[in-house]
């Protein structure tokens, strides 16, 4: 397995994919060995559909995961053995579609005031005022803050993408606060591993989770608050302050707009603004309950 797995990481890095996916795919290719108690070089397609069962029948997870393991088997099978493939054999299971959780701007508020230290404060509230994935959070680095042109630079981002999010000033004023807070001044990354010293890495997306969840808690919002959550918020919120999908999109670092039209459903504003078809019927007002029918 270990030469398997070398090769495996050989050609996702050969394709630059993200390090967050080629973790999920070569542990996808050593749970399948180890379900089958056998390399996965020897496997045929009758036990990939097994497996993908197995998944959703004992390990219960979501059809969304199951496709991001589908595709960790194709590539495996594919690329690195130079096996045939078909999708008949194989099909993604069917996506589920459901709405994520937004916040109101005074539960934001909420969750943030409800911050457990300073240090996770700032946190939430970057993570609110820009957008950013946790992953992309934790990776900025103090050279990325442009606070001449009020920018923050996003260095590879999902897809290896750089792309500039907006610089709120009130969120430059509580970063000034923080850096002048520290005994020592870290040199490379705006929120070092261990924030009391310089760091030579980077703090984890777990501390960004945590300083989430810890709040959520805290402010009666409930277990299904996490960073993505503040994500759409600031996605929604700009929607319903008059910004454009195509601007949100660049915003978000959407590949696609159709990503992006998914906050048109969760804008309570458009909801409440758009008339029902009803509205526009020349229908007279009813006489109230019909005693004839019995009804009342």
């Amino acid at each position: 397995m270990t030469h398997l797995r070398t090769m495996m990481l050989e050609e996702l890095e050969r394709r630059n994919y993200a390090e967050s996916t080629k973790r999920v795919y070569v542990q996808t290719i050593e749970d399948l060995a180890r379900y089958f108690k056998r390399p996965p070089d020897q496997l045929e397609p009758a036990h990939i559909r097994q497996y993908q069962a197995y998944l959703f029948r004992d390990r219960k997870l979501s059809p969304n995961t199951v496709n991001q393991r589908t595709g960790a088997l194709r590539f495996f099978f594919i690329t690195v053995l130079r096996k045939s493939w078909s999708i008949a054999d194989t099909p993604y299971p069917k996506r589920n579609f459901q709405l994520p959780k937004v916040l109101s701007q005074q539960q934001v508020a909420k969750l943030i005031e409800s911050a457990t230290t300073p240090f996770y404060r700032i946190i939430l509230m970057a993570l609110y005022a820009t957008g950013l994935r946790r992953a992309e959070l934790a990776q900025l680095k103090v050279s990325d803050i442009d606070s001449e042109r009020m920018v923050i630079h996003v260095k590879s981002g999902k897809g290896n993408k750089d792309r500039e999010v907006m610089l709120s000033p009130k969120l430059l004023a509580e970063l000034r606060l923080y850096w002048r807070s520290l005994r020592r001044k870290p040199k490379t990354w705006l929120f070092p591993g261990n924030r009391w010293h310089t760091g030579k890495d980077p703090m984890t997306t777990k501390v960004v989770w945590r300083a989430c969840r810890e709040a959520a808690l805290r402010a009666g919002l409930g277990t299904e608050v996490h960073p993505h959550t503040l994500r759409h918020c600031f996605a929604t919120h700009l929607l319903e302050a008059g910004a454009d999908l195509r601007t949100i999109q660049l915003l978000l670092g959407h590949r696609d707009l159709e990503e992006t039209t998914i906050y048109l459903h969760l804008s309570n504003l458009r909801l409440s603004q758009t008339a029902s078809p009803l509205d526009g019927l020349p229908l007279p007002p009813g006489t109230g309950n019909d005693e004839r029918s019995g009804e009342q």
